[in-house]
Order: C-alpha cells, then structure tokens, then sequence
C-alpha cells in the first residue's frame, strides 16, 4: 500500500458499511459495533503504520496508540452493547421478552453507534497521524533508583496538592500534582519490586495503601480501577505472561463488586457519616450480605446498561439535535477557551458547570430543578457542533493532540519511563475517559503547562539533565 495519506481510508471503512444498511438499524449498530473491534486489529496488526520497535510492546503498554486507545476508544465505542441488549429484552444472556425499544430507538442507537465507530477512525487517524518513535533524546534521568525518585515526587507533589487546591488562581495547577501524586507513588511501589528494594517496598507499598484506600472514598470507581490497571501494567513487564491471571482477576472483581460497593457507600456518605466510616459501613454491608450474589445481579445489569456506557445519554441527545435544538456550531468551542482563562484574572467568569448543564437542559435529558451533573461526554460536543463533520474534526484532533504531548513529554523527560509512564499518564489522566469541551480544554491546557514547569524544576535541580 502506497505510503500516503489515502491509506488512512480504511479506517473508515465500518462506518461506510454501517450508514449504507441505516435503514436496517439492528444491522448497522452490529456492524458499526464490530467496526471498532476491526479498527483495533487494523492498529494492532500495523496495517497503517508499523507499532513502535525501540522497544518490546509489553515495556511501552504506557504510549497512547496502546492504553489510550483500549480505554478511550474502548469506553466510548464497545461498551454500548450492553444497552443494545437490553433494549432487545435480554438480561445478561437470557431472553426476557420484554424489550421497550421502538423502531425510532433503534434507529437512533444505530446513528450513535455509527457516530462511536467514525469518532473512533478518527482518533485513531490523529493518533497514527502524529506518533514518531523513536523519540529524539536530549535529556536523560538523573537518578540511581527510580523507586526513590518517585517516591519522593510523590511525598513533594502530595502536599503540593492540598495547599494549592485551596487557592482559586492555581486550583487546576493543584489537581494536577495530585493526580501526579497518586500516579508517582503507585509507579514507585511497582518499581520497588522491581529493584527488590526491602526498604523501599515497605515505604511505597504504605503511601500506595493509603492512596488506595483513598480511593475507595472518592465516590467513584474509575480511580479505584485505574489504579488497579496502572499497577498492574507497570508490573506486567517484570512479571511477564504468569502476572495476566492475577491481574485479570482483579479487575473483574473489581468491576464485579464496585458498583455496588460504590452504590452503598454513597447511599450511606449521604446521612452525613465520615467518609472513612462510609468506607467500612459499605465494605461490611457487603461481607455480611446473605444475598450479595442476587444484589451483585440487578447492580451489574444495571450498571452495565446505565452507567458503564453513555450511549443513552447520546441517544437523547441525537433525536433532539438538530431536530429541536439547533447545532452549537463554535458556541461550545468558544465556551471551552473561555474556561481556561483562571478566575483569578476574571472575576465575572462565568460557572463552567453551569454553562455546560445548558445543553442536557436544552435537550430535556434532566430537569433545570434536578440536583445532578449529566456534562456531555467529548463526542457528545463534537456532534452538538457540527453533527458527524464535528465527530470527525474532534476526534481527529484528540488523537493528535495526545499522541503530541506524549512525544513532547518523551523529548524533555529522558525518555520513555519518565516521560510517557509518569509525566504524560499522571497529568493527563482525562484523556483516557475524556469529557466535555469545557473540563477537557481546561486541563488538558494547564496540565501542558504543567510539563513545562516541572521540567524546568528537574532541569534546575538536575533532576533531568542534558545529554
């Protein structure tokens, strides 16, 4: 194949195939669905462009043409069958017969995922776009344990967080050091065991209990099950092949017993509890819970229908734009660059979250007197945009955008350890979900600075030093 830009056609081949049977919607959505797994064996495979070679896939899981993409294109492409299913009458595999889905439901479940597999291609054309590996060096880690080095970017970045959140004109420079925090200190308890360090097992493995366990107290699964992933990616390449069914069994219990762990302690952080005491009452609810297989049951399902994929949302969203509410057009976009702006230099700034919950009210999804957050997910505003061009052009970018910072973060950190595993990973953790235009410029904007000024702080303390 000729090595120009039109070998990058392929990658829109699902979504061709699917909008030409649109007016079969089961088959559409079944073929746009199985569209994101053809794209995966298309990456993977190097049918477009040979995956990095300077060194073996399993030590660079951490660049974005591999965790980046199972996570984010794996989210918002492959999860929707649940739902799919669901709509069809089924629960789990078992035929119930009671599907509520219309003709007009389907059909808009296909449009959407016909929507998640062009976004997918496109992404995907971003990211193949922009990746160069090998990375040119020009600065090299200056450090004799790398489990020391993180571990004390841990304990500097952690307290970093706590003062700077609490000041409104470096809020997100705060957030950052502590997703930097969480990050560091759980490559540091990985690379401990790799260096088989006594001492420095025992400090890393207690700041990475701590981190975890204040996880569970977020409220949310996802930073519980990234750190779970992350650990465990870190570790595959020591480990090898034999740490895959530990690792695998992991995350299905995880993803077995968080939504309902996640369910009962919010249910019981609401009465006004601690939210260390929330922690235990919902972990004992659990183990002393005569009926957890039946309760794990109906949380799954439904988790697995309503909160693992957002395809609902979409479909809301979908048969409302443009037939009721007009497309935003650069609305959105310019929203997005206003947030970025520190309500430090402009007092009147707008509330993000409020401008943002504008587009699920004007949609119907929730009620202007509703008490919740429902942001747009990213594909969400590229077709609130400009429809399926806003798709392509967003997703395009994404992918672009990620697969740069990455290669940047390489370049001025010595490399791949460094640069990809803790600097690109720690700051720009949104990227594997992503978000709405207004959270996802915002961070991804200051977390860019970020890498700027924490490389200057390694190259001034020769932390990092030229080659």
């Amino acid at each position: 194949m000729q090595n120009n830009g039109s070998k990058y056609l392929i990658l829109y081949f699902p979504f061709i195939m699917a909008l030409l049977l649109a007016d079969l919607p089961k088959v559409s959505y079944i073929l746009a669905w199985l569209g994101s797994f053809y794209l995966f064996y298309i990456c993977y495979a190097g049918k477009i462009k040979p995956l990095p070679n300077d060194r073996p896939v399993i030590e660079q899981l951490f660049r974005p043409v591999f965790i980046l993409h199972v996570i984010f294109a794996g989210y918002m492409a492959c999860t929707s069958i649940f739902y799919f299913l669901n709509a069809l009458g089924y629960e789990y595999s078992t035929y119930l017969g009671n599907s509520y889905a219309t003709d007009s439901l389907f059909n808009e479940i296909a449009k959407c995922q016909r929507l998640y597999v062009l976004g997918h291609a496109a992404f995907l054309h971003g990211l193949l776009s922009a990746m160069r590996y090998p990375v040119e060096k020009k600065y090299i880690a200056n450090a004799k344990s790398m489990s020391i080095l993180l571990f004390v970017i841990s304990l500097v970045t952690l307290p970093l967080n706590r003062f700077l959140v609490n000041i409104d004109a470096v809020i997100q420079l705060g957030v950052q050091m502590g997703n930097l925090s969480i990050l560091t200190g759980t490559v540091a308890f990985a690379f401990a065991i790799n260096e088989k360090r006594r001492n420095m097992i025992i400090a890393t493995g207690i700041l990475f209990g701590m981190t975890f366990a204040n996880t569970l107290i977020s409220g949310f699964k996802e930073p519980v099950i990234l750190s779970v992933v992350l650990f465990g990616l870190i570790l595959l390449p020591v480990y090898g092949k034999k740490l895959i069914p530990v690792f695998g069994l992991a995350i299905v219990a995880l993803f077995l017993l968080l939504p309902t762990f996640i369910g009962k302690y919010r249910g019981v952080a609401s009465s006004g509890v601690s939210a260390i005491e929330a922690r235990d009452q919902a972990l004992n609810s659990i183990v002393d819970n005569e009926n957890l297989q039946e309760e794990l049951h109906n949380n799954n399902w439904a988790f697995l229908t309503d909160r693992i994929s957002e395809i609902g949302m979409f479909v809301n969203y979908t048969s409302t734009t443009p037939s009721k509410v007009p497309y935003y057009n650069l609305n959105i976009v310019k929203q997005a660059i206003f947030s970025i702006v520190p309500r430090a230099f402009w007092p009147g700034k707008p509330d993000t979250e409020s401008m943002v919950m504008n587009r699920p009210y004007n949609a119907g999804i929730i009620s202007r007197d509703a008490v919740v957050s429902a942001k747009p997910a990213y594909i969400v505003d590229c077709y609130l945009s400009f429809g399926h061009l806003g798709v392509l052009a967003g997703l395009f970018f994404y992918g672009f955008i990620a697969q740069y910072i990455a290669l940047k973060s390489e370049e001025l950190f010595g490399g791949y350890f460094l640069g990809t595993v803790v600097i690109f990973t720690g700051l720009f953790q949104i990227l594997l979900r992503g978000n709405c235009f207004e959270f996802m410029f915002n961070t991804v904007f200051w977390s860019f600075v970020s890498v700027f000024l924490i490389f200057n702080f390694f190259k001034a303390r020769s932390i990092i030093i030229p080659i």
